[in-house]
Parts: structure tokens; C-alpha cells; sequence
């Protein structure tokens, strides 16, 4: 399926946030969430950054097997969108529970005002990667020197922060804007495409002459799948926040150990999806959410000296318009701290 680009949440679409919060503060969404709170079984509504996808598939195996329901939790999972600010979303009350595609994005809610902050990494590594045809290959970024590469316009961030952090000028790199579509590869338009490598219903196209440099192996090492949730949840309810984490952490364990019956149910959940294709992908899936940092830390783990160095380069490319954010204010590790010992260590 085609994921979204980077930076759902830009920065004028923050600014708009921003007065919605404000105004959800003041008309009774807290005084729902209360009310939902208070009931026997908490009532968890995860809000997706974009449209469901296999990175979902631990929350759907969790809420199947019924380990949400052990930790008094009730899940709903809600789509995003093109039109759907998820970030939004959660910072006025309407979800308790985010996940978002990319890191940045919560840095640059946080700089903007919204008070979320991010509690688990879901995938370990980010797999947005640069593809080129083997006959051209780009290995390395210094490869992309003289290149036509075509990249989302949201991600243009991305390759301008790999070519800054590699001593490479912009200018000697014609970037070239594109969507989805990696066809222009294929006919010679552009020398290398942009996208997920865990979306390989749209890269089969490039077939095996498909030659792959991630953004990680790049210099750029960003999570992919954070959660968050608001100070707000996070200060007043942390059992229940830790028993989110939990049980979606269980979901992926049981997922790591039975592939195909965790396909089938996200499957079931989501008929649209491809079996065929969601089962050729799912050793992929897991190989970024697990690896040797979760084999002794658990799944959902990140460091602080990572998200710093986020921080760090997206100030130094003027991303934050109201200045950098804190690194205590992006996000913390008591979620992760208080729920180590039921988080799988697999890797």
C-alpha cells in the first residue's frame, strides 16, 4: 500500500492544529475522554497517521488475541488520511493514542505548541529508501552527485538533510518532484525514486534490477511508527498508557512467532489488503520492528542520543520556526522503563 510522505503534519497545518486544540480544550472533548476514562474498561482510540497498513499488524494480532481486553483496555483504531491531521487529532482529545509514519513529525508538533510526545518506536529503523536501477546504482550518497533523483516534495527535507549531513551542495543534485508512481525510473525519466521499502506492491514494478540505499545506511536514522500520546494522558492515566504499550508490544511478540496467522488477521480486519503480498512482505515488516537494540531492550525501544541527533540536524536545516524543541518534551522512556519485562526481546 502507498504510505504517506513525511511530514503529515507541516508546519502550516500545525499552525491550524494549533487553534483546534484550543478550541476542543474549551468545548467538553476532555469532558469525553473523562467520561470514557472512568468506565470499567478505558477506551483506547488509536488514531493512524495515514491509511491502515501492515504497521498495524501487532495492534490488530493484540486486539484479536485479546490482549488489550486483559489490560482493561478497549481498542478502536482510526484511519488517517491526506485529509486527516492525526497529529491533531490526539493533541484535542478526539484519540488518546497516535501513531504517526515518521519521527519528525512529532518534533515538529512539539516545536509548533502540541503537547504530545512519543513513547515507542515501532519500527527500529526507517524504510524509506532511495532506489535506482542496478545499471546506474546509487550505493552511496555521494552516488547521487549529478543524479536526477525524484522524491515526494514533503520528503524533500529528507535528501536535502542526507546531502547536508555527507558534505554534498544541492546543487549538484537536480531534484525532480514526484508522487507514487515509480515508473519514471523504469523508462529513464529520473535516476533514482523515493519510497518505503515495506511497499512492495509499488515497487514490483522495478522488478530485480531494483537497486536499494536507505535513509539510515545514509546518515539520516530516524524511527519509523512512533506512538504518542499528550502530557495530559500521559501524567493522569499512565497504567493505562502502559498497558497500551503492553499489550501492542504482545501483539508483535505473537505476530514475530506465528507470520501467517498474524496475516490472516489483519486480513480479516482489512479485507482490501493482499494476502499474497501481505505475506511476501511481513519477514520485512518484523525485521525493522525487531533487531539487536529490541533483543535487549524489547520491542518499541529508542535511545535519547537518537532523537537528539534528529533535533540537532532539523535545527540545523531551519525546520523549526518557533525554535528547536526539548529533548524531554519530544519524548520519554518511562513508558518503556515501566513495561520492559512484557515487551518481547526477539532480534
Amino acid at each position: 500500500m502507498t504510505r504517506p510522505s513525511f511530514f503529515e503534519v507541516n508546519r502550516r497545518a500545525l499552525l491550524k492544529s494549533m487553534a483546534a486544540f484550543g478550541g476542543a480544550a474549551t468545548t467538553g472533548t476532555f469532558v469525553g475522554i473523562e467520561k470514557a476514562f472512568a468506565q470499567e474498561t478505558f477506551n483506547v482510540t488509536l488514531q493512524l497517521g495515514w491509511l491502515a497498513t501492515n504497521g498495524i499488524l501487532g495492534e490488530v494480532v493484540a486486539d484479536e488475541k485479546g490482549f488489550f481486553a486483559e489490560e482493561g483496555l478497549n481498542l478502536e483504531i482510526v484511519a488517517g488520511g491526506p485529509n486527516v491531521d492525526g497529529v491533531a487529532s490526539v493533541a484535542s482529545g478526539r484519540a488518546n493514542l497516535g501513531q504517526i509514519s515518521s519521527s519528525p513529525s512529532l518534533m515538529l508538533a512539539r516545536s509548533a505548541g502540541l503537547p504530545v510526545k512519543c513513547i515507542a518506536a515501532g519500527y527500529q529503523q526507517h524504510p524509506f529508501t532511495y532506489f535506482s536501477l542496478k545499471d546506474n546504482a546509487v550505493n552511496t550518497p555521494q552516488d547521487l552527485i549529478g543524479k536526477r533523483v525524484a522524491t515526494n516534495g514533503t520528503a524533500r527535507i529528507l535528501l536535502r538533510a542526507l546531502l547536508a549531513t555527507n558534505g554534498i551542495s544541492e546543487d549538484d543534485v537536480e531534484i525532480m518532484v514526484m508522487g507514487s508512481d515509480m515508473a519514471p525510473l523504469m523508462t529513464g525519466q529520473v535516476d533514482v525514486v523515493t519510497g518505503w521499502k515495506t511497499n512492495t506492491s509499488a515497487l514490483a514494478v522495478l522488478g530485480d534490477q531494483r537497486n536499494d540505499m536507505t535513509l539510515w545506511d545514509a546518515g539520516i536514522q530516524l524511527y519509523a511508527n512512533p506512538y504518542y500520546v499528550t502530557d495530559e494522558t500521559l501524567n493522569e492515566h499512565p497504567e493505562q498508557v502502559n498497558g497500551m504499550i503492553r499489550a501492542i508490544a504482545k501483539g508483535w511478540g505473537y505476530a514475530y512467532d506465528n507470520r501467517e496467522e498474524a496475516v490472516d488477521m489483519l486480513v480479516k480486519r482489512y479485507p482490501n489488503m493482499d494476502r499474497a503480498k501481505e505475506l511476501e512482505t511481513i519477514d520485512l515488516v518484523l525485521d525493522y520492528s525487531f533487531n539487536k537494540e529490541t533483543a535487549a531492550k524489547g520491542w518499541g525501544t529508542m535511545t535519547p542520543e537518537n532523537w537528539q541527533a534528529q533535533i540537532d540536524i532539523y535545527d540545523q536545516l531551519g525546520q523549526f520556526e518557533n525554535g528547536a524543541p526539548s529533548l524531554e518534551d519530544v519524548m520519554t522512556l518511562s513508558v518503556l522503563e515501566a513495561t520492559e519485562a512484557a515487551r518481547p526481546k526477539y532480534g
